[in-house]
């Protein structure tokens, strides 16, 4: 039986990345963040029976020691660990260094000495920057347009080159906006059915002009199955897109009409992006990925976004799963 490690998996995809494996009879191991209270993030919102079923690590990524002994006895490592907040990246962008570069840099190492026979890397359609052509290959150019765009861009090359220079078997999956269940509420789907569901009828938002290809969560963990179980992927990247693109007003249009709520959009000054570094475009192409796996979307086009907004709304409606969020009043 294959024994996996998932870095990350105390986030919002990692959490569940980690129940599918469960799913496929896949061993896992838990790196969760080292904290003093013991938290293993969304992974502490699951069933007893699954948790019972998971071995948890606490570590850093930061740390080389950490990261090495987790690695250990693992056949496969999915690496999704990172600072991933566009807006803190312009308040602390030496951390995202540390934590998406330089951790890894710690993943690389360890992986290269102990015989993993894959490392699935994470990286964000962010590194394509405003779409130069679409729908955006794995051949379009990078463009950091946020130290956190730069960040992945760092260490998606360092991945590639420990493929070049060591052999390191290594594969980078580009997922582009992913959204769903256990997300974090200033993303801008949570952000917006949370303030709906608050009845605030007048919905504060930022730039309402790019488009985005949104990824429902399912799919998103279905690609990263379907890459590990793939053969031949070594030193490739490859995007998991929905090939379905929609403006952020348009989203908030239909998000409000989902929930049959009226609205008014309202502008936040705080919620826009520095003008340079505000993606315009993102529309992908998942081509490569349906050509290269067995990985088919079930969420695609507008329909198959409908599908996956009235299972997000389901769940942020639930009082219960709400209480996860501490704070979340200084979101609406």
């Amino acid at each position: 039986m294959t024994t996996a490690l998932v870095t990350g998996a105390d986030g919002f995809i990692g959490s569940h990345l980690v129940e599918l494996l469960l799913s496929k009879n896949v061993n896992v191991k838990a790196f969760c963040l080292y904290n003093s209270l013991g938290s293993r993030g969304w992974l502490d919102t699951i069933s007893k029976q699954k948790i019972n079923n998971i071995e948890t690590f606490f570590g850093d990524i930061r740390d080389q020691d950490s990261v090495t002994e987790a690695v250990k006895g693992c056949d496969i490592v999915f690496h999704l660990a990172a600072l991933i907040s566009i807006p803190y990246s312009y308040q602390a962008p030496e951390s995202f260094i540390d934590t998406n570069i330089k951790g890894t840099l710690n993943i690389l190492n360890a992986v290269r000495k102990s015989g993993v026979e894959h490392l699935i890397h994470t990286s964000t359609s962010e590194t394509y920057g405003t779409a130069q052509y679409v729908p955006i290959d794995e051949n379009h150019p990078l463009v950091g347009q946020s130290p956190y765009a730069a960040s992945k861009i760092g260490a998606d090359q360092l991945a590639l080159s420990f493929w070049r220079s060591f052999s390191t078997p290594v594969s980078i999956l580009r997922p582009f906006n992913t959204y769903g269940p256990r997300q974090s509420v200033r993303a801008i789907i949570p952000t917006i059915i949370s303030q709906i569901n608050a009845d605030k009828r007048k919905i504060k938002l930022g730039n309402l002009t790019p488009t985005r290809d949104f990824n429902f969560v399912q799919d998103t963990c279905e690609a990263f199955y379907s890459m590990s179980q793939a053969k031949e992927i070594y030193g490739e990247i490859i995007n998991v897109s929905s090939n379905f693109e929609i403006s952020i007003k348009d989203t908030v249009l239909l998000i409000s009409k989902l929930m049959a709520k009226d609205i008014e959009i309202q502008l936040d000054s705080q919620k826009i992006r520095p003008n340079l570094s505000e993606v315009n475009r993102l529309f992908g192409s998942n081509k490569k990925l349906m050509e290269k796996t067995s990985w088919e979307p079930k969420y695609s086009g507008k329909e198959g976004f409908k599908k996956g907004l009235l299972n997000t709304i389901e769940w942020f409606s639930n009082r219960e799963n709400l209480d996860n969020y501490k704070y979340l009043q200084n979101f609406l």
